[in-house]
């Protein structure tokens, strides 16, 4: 998850049998599970809250040239938030927002 600066963490032995994979960066956890057959979570997601707008836009810029589709269309409708959506190579939907 190099675009979210997410790096992946061992999973406990009791788990890793069941896929997936699991990445932290500072006090931010995402655990990341298989489902078969896939089906990509294109209206349920989930949010990570950046802190300011130019670190939205940084991010944001990152993951485009790293080739990731990314979409600003709502980025003014949560009101008190900038945001963008990011949709993974399987066409899952991440949030990405800051105050605004």
């Amino acid at each position: 998850m190099d675009g979210l600066c997410l790096t992946e963490i061992e999973k406990p032995e009791a788990l890793r049998s069941r896929g997936g994979a699991w990445f932290r960066r500072d006090d931010v956890e995402v655990h990341i599970g298989i489902q078969d057959p896939f089906a990509p979570a294109r209206k349920g997601h989930p949010a990570l809250e950046l802190d300011d707008v130019a670190t939205l836009e940084t991010v944001a810029d990152r993951l485009a040239a790293l080739g990731f589709d990314v979409d600003w269309s709502e980025r003014d409708t949560f009101p008190g938030y900038d945001r963008c959506y990011a949709f993974d190579a399987h066409g899952n939907r991440v949030e990405l927002l800051a105050v605004g």
